[in-house]
């Protein structure tokens, strides 16, 4: 593991090899009797654990290389990455993947959210693509599911791109929580224009959410069904597992392929605390900062975003 010259002037490196003890998501049931709040939540993890649909954009590129595959962020879309994976098939040449999450875009909705429910969509995903490995790139919660995913499942991942999140809990950082609040209270009139119907809502949003770049990322969720202005994201399911996505699965094994964290400059979601568990996780990974650039790297710095992965996918 290589620390970043942020900290460190990188003067260390680590490298190690070691046996993988494989976690697998459990999907049975055990037979034994227990309560019923202990077989309810194994139920519970009977259905969080199976898979679910995901919607997804595919841009085509002529290589027969690895191809890219992007997780986006919570309340983001397989949109958010569209014009970085263009710039990513002229650039490299590969077949470039964008997908929504469940409970996100145009995936499909379910009561459950895990992260290991998550990477198992995914894993689902590739399996029907006929994928059988590829270069997987997550910003915030989808790098948490890509991170998950290199961990449960390190032979579909050739290469791994955390995108300014770490193996941590995240809940200090993010004013989430209220967010989610703000937006269950949103009253929107039906059959009406949607720039008046985007106004209404950003108008009731901006008591709670101050910053305008946060409100706007969050009203690219509002869409109009029958006449009628709603959320495409599923609200109720993430208020339900926030804690689950603002945390990140214990793990005692190691993805040991090249790995590339990307932070933002000016963010605080990948510090100097989170070292040693990224060094323990994934001991073959490099720190990177790109200066002036928030947790939206690829928003506000797009092309040293896209210079920063071909590097590491030449490296």
């Amino acid at each position: 593991m290589r620390f970043p010259s942020r900290y460190y002037n990188r003067v260390l490196s680590f490298s190690r090899t070691q046996g993988l003890d494989y976690f697998c998501v459990a999907g049975t049931r055990s037979n034994s009797t227990g309560s019923a709040g202990e077989r309810n939540a194994a139920a519970d993890s009977d259905r969080s654990a199976r898979a679910v649909p995901l919607s997804y954009d595919v841009f085509d590129g002529r290589g027969t290389e690895t191809p890219l595959v992007f997780l986006h962020g919570l309340f983001g879309s397989k949109s958010n990455f569209q014009s970085i994976a263009k710039a990513l098939v002229q650039r490299t040449g590969r077949k470039v993947l964008t997908l929504d999450a469940r409970n996100h875009g145009n995936s499909t909705h379910t009561p459950f959210m895990s992260y290991e429910a998550m990477a198992n969509d995914l894993t689902n995903l590739m399996s029907q693509l006929h994928i059988g490995k590829c270069v997987l790139i997550g910003h915030s919660m989808g790098g948490k599911v890509a991170m998950t995913s290199a961990l449960l499942q390190p032979d579909l991942v050739e290469r791994l791109v955390v995108v300014d999140i770490s193996p941590s809990q995240t809940t200090m950082h993010t004013g989430f929580p209220s967010y989610i609040t703000a937006m269950k209270a949103v009253k929107v009139d039906s059959d009406i224009p949607r720039s008046t119907a985007r106004k209404q809502a950003e108008d009731q949003l901006r008591p709670f959410v101050k910053e305008l770049a946060v409100r706007q990322f969050l009203l690219t969720n509002l869409i109009e069904q029958d006449g009628h202005y709603t959320w495409r994201v599923n609200l109720d399911a993430i208020i339900k597992h926030l804690d689950n996505v603002m945390s990140f699965p214990d793990f005692n094994t190691s993805y040991l392929g090249p790995t590339l964290f990307l932070g933002g400059g000016n963010s605080p979601y990948i510090s100097s605390e989170h070292y040693p568990e990224i060094q323990r996780l994934f001991p073959n990974s490099d720190i990177q900062y790109i200066p002036d650039a928030s947790h939206w790297i690829h928003g506000d710095r797009p092309m040293d975003f896209i210079n920063s992965i071909c590097t590491f996918l030449k490296s």
